[in-house]
C-alpha cells in the first residue's frame, strides 16, 4: 500500500505532510488509562488483543497517517537474556544488569519466537487498518539499550555505560554490537509481519561527543538499517549541529528533536527526508497557538520528504483538543504540484 507516510519517507512530493506522534497511544487518552486499570504495562504489550486496542485509540480519535504499535523499546532485551519490569515512579528496571566487562558479549535467542506477540500485533493491525493508514514499528538503538542494561534502569547521565566505555572500550564495543545484532533482526521481523515503516530510537546516543558517536554508534546504525526492505527513521536527541551524523546513518528519514530549527535542518540536510519537530510543550497551548506553530514547521519543511511529528513524545497530561489541532493542521494543507 502506497501510504502518504511511506511516500514522504521516500522523499516524494506529497499533497500534504503525513502526521503521527511519538507516544501517541499513551496516557493522554482517557481510554488508555481505563485499560491500564486492568492490565500492567507489560501485560498490555504482551497481550496482542490489548495492545491492538491501545494502538488504535489515536486512530479512533485523530485518524493520523500512521499507527505506531503499542510496545516498548526494552522488549528486545529479552532475547539477550535480560529480564525487566516497570516500577511505579521509576520506570523500567532491569533485574539482571551487566555485571562487568565479562558480561558484555551476548548472543540472542530467536527473535520471532521470543517476541511472537509483537508479530501477532502487527498482523492484527494490518488486518484492521492496514488499507487505510501506515503501520509503524520501532526498536531501541544499541547505545540506549546498553545504557539501560548497564545502569539497571533509566539514567539521566548514562554514567554507568560511559564509565564502561572509558575503562574497557572493547567491552563497550562488544556490548553495543550485541544489541545491534538483535535490533537488526527485530526490525526485519517487524517488517516481515507487516510494518510499513520502522523507527530506530537511539535517544540517549546524543550524549556522546561527536568523534565517539562516529566511532562507536554510527557504524552500528548503518549495520542495523542497511537494506531492511522498508523505509526507516532514525531518532536521537541533542543532535543539533551534528545532523550530518544522522544523515550518514543509512536511515531514509532523519528524525529531529524540538531543539533543531526546521529551516536549519533543511539547510544542513538538503532534500533528505525529515521528521518532526514541534516542541511537545507547545501542545499545552490553546488550539490557535498549536495551529500557528505547527504551520510554521510545515512551511519551513517544504513539500517534499516531510513527516510531521513532535520533537519527542506526547506528554501524559496533553489536552486531547491540542493533539487534534496538531493533526488537523496537517490535514488542512492543500498543495499544488
Amino acid at each position: 500500500m502506497d501510504h502518504l507516510l511511506v511516500r514522504a519517507a521516500r522523499g516524494e512530493w506529497t499533497e500534504r505532510p503525513p502526521v503521527w506522534l511519538m507516544r501517541q497511544a499513551g496516557r493522554h487518552i482517557p481510554e488508555y488509562r481505563d485499560i491500564r486499570e486492568e492490565y500492567s504495562f507489560l501485560e498490555a504489550i504482551k497481550t496482542p488483543a490489548v495492545a491492538e486496542e491501545i494502538t488504535l485509540l489515536p486512530w479512533e480519535y485523530y485518524r493520523p497517517d500512521g499507527v505506531v504499535m503499542f510496545s516498548d523499546i526494552l522488549t528486545v532485551l529479552e532475547p539477550l537474556g535480560f529480564s525487566y519490569h516497570i516500577e511505579s515512579g521509576v520506570g523500567p528496571v532491569v533485574e539482571n544488569p551487566i555485571g562487568g566487562p565479562g558480561d558484555c558479549d551476548r548472543s540472542h535467542d530467536d527473535v520471532a519466537r521470543e517476541l511472537d506477540y509483537v508479530g501477532e500485533l502487527l498482523v492484527r493491525l494490518n488486518e484492521r487498518v492496514g488499507s487505510e493508514t501506515a503501520v509503524i514499528g520501532f526498536a531501541g538503538g544499541p547505545f540506549t539499550l546498553a545504557s539501560y542494561a548497564a545502569a539497571g534502569g533509566p539514567s539521566r547521565t548514562n554514567m554507568p555505560l560511559r564509565k564502561l566505555r572509558a575503562r574497557d572500550p572493547e567491552a563497550f564495543r562488544t556490548l553495543l554490537s550485541s544489541f545491534a545484532d538483535v535490533v537488526r533482526d527485530y526490525l526485519a521481523f517487524q517488517i516481515e509481519k507487516g510494518a510499513d515503516v520502522v523507527q530506530l530510537f537511539d535517544t540517549y546516543a546524543g550524549v556522546l561527543p561527536p568523534e565517539e558517536y562516529r566511532e562507536f554508534v554510527l557504524p552500528l546504525h548503518r549495520e542495523i538499517l542497511a537494506d531492511l526492505g522498508a523505509p526507516s527513521i532514525v531518532f536521537v536527541r541533542r543532535m543539533g549541529g551534528r545532523l550530518d551524523l544522522l544523515a550518514d546513518s543509512g536511515a531514509d528519514v532523519v528524525g529531529l528533536d524540538w531543539t533543531v530549527g526546521m529551516g536549519e535542518a533543511r539547510e544542513q540536510l538538503g532534500d533528505r527526508p525529515v521528521q518532526g519537530n514541534l516542541d511537545p510543550s507547545y501542545l499545552f497551548g490553546d488550539p490557535t497557538f498549536v495551529r500557528e506553530r505547527t504551520r510554521e514547521i510545515i512551511d519551513a519543511a517544504g513539500s517534499r520528504g516531510h513527516i510531521l511529528n513532535l520533537g519527542h513524545g506526547v506528554n501524559r497530561d496533553t489536552p486531547v483538543e491540542s493533539v487534534r489541532a496538531f493533526v488537523e493542521t496537517a490535514k488542512s494543507v492543500e498543495r499544488e504540484q
